[in-house]
């Protein structure tokens, strides 16, 4: 029987579109059946055995996917340099064997290193009694060596019999066969003995010492032979197959042929309902154990047929009690209880030993600092990014590094995006990027989020099918199904990119429209003149901030690219070109499929800057990355039956014993200690965590002097109902205790003036606005859980404690004077010049509770000192973290124009008061004279807000003392207007589509 899904009729009625967040109307889903049995034995089953939802035959779904997209089969296209290298190593196999199995299997490839001796070393033997009680056996422990890799076997003397015998049929096949191609193993074969040692044939042979000697020197003649060590006999003897000798898979670990059962998924939908023995299907399977994971394959194909990585819940249970099977062996971990069939007792508990052995030193069976998955990891090179910029042009040249695999995930991802800029062609676009590095090989994987289309605009399936039909060795995966996951609200959040495991790039930066900006924040781009077309500026800690011109150094020529584009670009000296050029808040972005065309006029409308943070990472901390990936691509497979086909393969994790040594280093990166933080849930990844909301919680209140905040959204203070992180409610603790202790504490939060999302300000800015203010109101200054309220003990000094502000700057555009918000879009966090968080999680429930969005971060720490100052006493800083505060604190109060003011200092009262504040306070002045800008603190109300937008602007009736007041704005901080329609229900009314939706859905 076919693996088919029954879905019975189920609508999603429109949806209202915002910003990271979906509303749905009136879901109604009726249901999503899902069962598995063997033909013919469960009558209550709607599918097919589990083992086919997990191992279809290939062509099963491929026949109806030909539609969809343009490549339907993968290619194995090694070339006879990579045979060549394969079949000369000899410290290891490289990894991309794990990419070429089937196409290495098919031409014959040794499993075996050519040219590296294998030899064996038969040191110790057992008692064992045989299922007759009666006769004791005697079980030989056969040590082998191979290079650098070492593993044990244990044999029976009938094992060493059964070998010989299938070694003595192959040859007499082989002069049975007098074939030209075999005539090289005859000659190898003449030097084989035919007899098989009697180990009870003689005084001598009856001392075990004997034994064990006769049988070490018999098996290492035949190591010595060719063909008999290639032969699959041996190698099922020595445990031996494709992916033993990988290096970058770690030690040789635990091989050999099981038989497993199907089922056992803890994923709701993919079980039989039945519970008889009959509903499981058994299949032979061959069974790897490495350092952290463990998996099975098809022996006869090569194709790998599922992963079992190993977690804190990874378990190893023996015994019919468990696995309802003579022999049996269960592996559970988070997502799956797998039981395989042994062939005795002794073997089930060899296997228990042997894999609890192998997984006892796995970092991954334990959990970590913050309940995370991944532990701290010191000596990690790291870098810091602030704004896209920098960012995209170190990614563009690590793309270019890749060897193997890339890995992309993205909430929202534009295949035309370019990297560096100005672009004069196509080299450095996104999508040519990956299709150059998928036609030398590379495999390109990519999860993207799967919005509710009538919800959100980004038309991931325009990503999908772009990238999809450009070459076979690029991967894209969409997740969730909403009906079959009954997943409407969430959204896969996270940002990382990760290169061949090694190189990590984790933050808030997707690769898309819209977030590519540097320390400039421009609002017009009509083209560069002159010398302005040059972007490099010098960042502090010596790290170049914007050295991304494309017409730079390019390690090769680009292909052929259409004659129109490069016309097009020939001389282009703008920086955002068609939907990159964007101002969501006047105009969200629609038509994705048509790039290239501008999404607002450009000559009358500016664009909103976009302020981001960003990280690379690499080794240990990469790794881990990069096993969080593997994580949800492994899930994403299981649980979507388009993707159960061989096309997506199953992504197996490098081990950590080779992590430090790295191919190539981002420039500018220095050593810290870094662990990766996520959130994620049974939805989303198939665990739970939420180490990110930890870290945060945990930051905070160990801080001695500052936290500084820069995040998208601020919504916390936790309430039991409405709200549940409790973040605020660390912020509000550690300032009392600075005021209760008498001691200088100062807490920096810079957000976004207005939420992401569609609307007019001036006439209120609609329902999804409105919400989203009235949640950032509720946990700063607005009833008696917001922060403000609860500081009530320090009456008016809460000023000397915590600043709210927002980000704004001017330009000129069509001789026009224009003011725009810059849209914060940053999940920062930076305690005391030593440690940052830097991610994709905002501060509200959606992200930081793990049940909900799936999030990625990392937490830095310096692990070197430098000198600096702090509440004006020497202090040791790190120099990470430093650089960082000052880059950010630097730009922000407009450092660069003023050479008096002084940013080393964070917590003085000279910096706090007469630098920070005193710059938030003239700014908001200022703009409020000459632009009227919202939001405003004088408006409380909607008739005030009406009012307030129909007065005259200075900026209008006299521009040029409008430019003169715009002389003494310094940097880009205002204040956060707290006084903002402060009379007003900013809650959406239920009879709205945004009233009738979830109260989660905004916070």
């Amino acid at each position: 029987m076919g693996c088919t899904f029954k879905k019975i009729d189920g609508a999603v009625a429109a949806q209202h579109r915002l910003h990271h967040i979906q509303i749905p109307i009136s879901p109604q889903i009726k249901g999503l059946s899902l069962c598995s049995r063997a033909a013919g034995t469960c009558s209550n089953c709607v599918m097919a055995s589990t083992e086919d939802v997990i191992e279809p035959v290939a062509q099963s779904f491929t026949a109806q996917n030909l539609g969809r997209r343009r490549f339907s089969n993968d290619l194995y296209n090694l070339s006879p340099d990579e045979l060549d290298g394969l079949m000369s190593s000899s410290e290891g196999r490289p990894f991309l064997v794990v990419h070429h199995l089937p196409e290495i299997k098919e031409t014959g490839v040794p499993y075996l290193i050519p040219g590296v001796p294998i030899t064996c070393k038969v040191d110790n033997t057992e008692k064992y009694t045989t299922r007759s009680k009666v006769h004791v056996g005697t079980l030989y422990t056969v040590r082998l060596t191979h290079g650098p890799f070492h593993w044990t076997v244990k044999r029976k003397y009938k094992h060493f019999q059964e070998l010989h015998r299938d070694l003595y049929k192959h040859r007499m096949m082989i002069h049975l066969l007098p074939l030209g191609r075999f005539a090289k193993e005859r000659q190898q074969l003449r030097t084989m003995s035919e007899e098989m040692p009697n180990l009870h044939g003689t005084e001598r042979t009856r001392r075990t010492s004997s034994k064990m000697k006769y049988l070490e020197e018999y098996l290492n003649g035949l190591l010595e032979n060719t063909f008999c060590r290639n032969d699959h006999s041996m190698l099922e003897f020595l445990s031996v197959g494709a992916l033993s000798f990988i290096t970058d898979l770690g030690p040789k670990g635990l091989e050999g042929p099981i038989f497993k059962r199907s089922g056992g998924h803890r994923i709701q939908g993919l079980n039989c309902t039945g519970h008889h023995q009959f509903c499981f299907r058994w299949s032979r399977r061959w069974l790897v154990v490495k350092d952290s994971f463990l998996m099975y394959m098809n022996r006869d194909n090569g194709c790998i047929n599922f992963v079992l990585l190993f977690d804190p819940e990874f378990k190893v249970k023996v015994g019919r009690a468990y696995t309802d099977t003579k022999y049996g062996v269960c592996f559970e971990n988070f997502t799956r209880s797998l039981i395989i069939k042994c062939s005795s007792y002794r073997q089930a508990h060899w296997w228990s030993h042997e894999i609890n052995r192998l997984a006892e030193s796995s970092d991954f069976l334990k959990v970590q600092r913050f309940e995370g998955f991944a532990p701290p990891r010191e000596n990690t090179l790291t870098k810091w990014y602030v704004n896209g910029s920098s960012y995209f042009a170190d990614l563009a040249d690590a793309l270019e590094q890749a060897k193997e695999e890339i890995f992309i995930t993205d909430w929202w991802l534009s295949p035309e995006v370019f990297l560096k800029r100005p672009a004069t062609d196509n080299y450095w676009r996104l999508d040519e990027i990956l299709k150059r590095k998928a036609e030398q090989g590379v495999k390109v994987c990519v999860l993207l989020y799967k919005e509710v289309e009538l919800a959100l605009g980004i038309n991931s399936e325009h990503s999908k099918r772009t990238l999809m039909n450009m070459h076979p060795n690029i991967k894209v995966m969409r997740h969730p199904d909403h009906v079959s996951s009954v997943v409407f609200l969430w959204a896969h959040h996270e940002k990382m990119v990760a290169i061949d495991q090694t190189v990590a790039f984790v933050g808030g930066i997707d690769l898309a429209f819209g977030r590519w900006d540097n320390s400039q924040y421009r609002l017009t781009d009509l083209g560069l003149t002159g010398t302005s077309i040059s972007l490099t500026e010098e960042e502090p800690n010596g790290e170049a901030g914007d050295n991304t011109v494309a017409d730079g150094p390019k390690p090769s020529e680009p292909d052929k690219e259409e004659e129109q584009d490069l016309e097009g670009l020939t001389g282009n000296t703008k920086l955002w070109l068609g939907k990159d050029y964007s101002n969501f808040i006047r105009k969200d972005w629609v038509q994705l499929d048509r790039p290239f065309e501008d999404n607002i006029d450009r000559t009358q409308v500016p664009r909103m800057p976009w302020r981001d943070l960003s990280a690379a990472i690499h080794g240990r901390a990469a790794r881990d990355v990069a096993r969080h990936f593997i994580q949800r691509w492994n899930f994403t497979k299981i649980f979507k039956s388009k993707y159960k086909d061989d096309f997506y393969p199953y992504l197996l994790p490098k081990s950590q014993c080779t992590a430090d040594s790295l191919s190539f280093t981002v420039p500018g990166s220095k050593k810290a200690k870094v662990q990766v933080l996520r959130s994620a849930d049974r939805w989303s990844t198939g665990t739970c965590e939420n180490s990110i909301l930890n870290a945060y919680i945990h930051t905070i209140e160990n801080s001695e002097h500052y936290i500084y905040i820069e995040n998208q959204f601020f919504i916390s203070c936790a309430d039991g109902k409405t709200v549940h992180n409790g973040i605020g409610d660390a912020i509000v603790k550690r300032i009392l205790r600075a005021h209760r202790e008498q001691k200088k504490y100062r807490v920096f939060v810079v957000i976004p003036l207005l939420p992401g999302f569609e609307g007019d300000i001036s006439s209120g800015g609609g329902n999804a606005i409105q919400a989203i203010l009235h949640f950032t109101y509720r946990t700063m200054c607005r009833g008696e859980h917001s922060i403000l309220s609860r500081l009530s003990e320090v009456e008016d000094k809460w000023t000397e404690y915590i600043t709210l502000c927002g980000l704004r700057t001017h330009s000129q555009l069509s001789q026009s004077l224009i003011t725009e918000l810059i849209y914060v879009h940053s999940k920062t966090l930076i305690a005391d010049d030593r440690c940052y968080i830097i991610g994709s999680a905002n501060i509200n429930d959606r992200s930081m509770l793990g049940n909900r969005d799936s999030e990625l971060a990392v937490y830095v720490e310096d692990e070197e000192r430098v000198s600096s100052i702090m509440g004006g006493e020497e202090y040791q800083a790190g120099p990470l973290t430093l650089a960082l505060r000052k880059e950010c604190f630097g730009v922000l109060v407009g450092d660069s124009s003023d050479p008096s003011i002084n940013i080393d200092d964070p917590i003085s009262d000279h910096f706090f008061f007469l630098v920070w504040d005193a710059s938030a306070k003239l700014n908001a002045t200022i703009y409020d004279k000459v632009f009227r800008c919202l939001p405003h603190n004088s408006v409380h109300n909607m008739r005030e807000l009406k009012e307030y937008s129909s007065k005259e602007r200075l900026c209008d009736t006299d521009p040029e003392q409008a430019i003169e007041e715009l002389k003494s704005v310094r940097g880009l901080l205002v204040h956060f207007p707290l006084k903002f329609l402060c009379e007003e229900n900013l809650l959406p009314p239920l009879a709205t589509k945004e009233g009738m939706a979830p109260v989660g859905l905004w916070t």
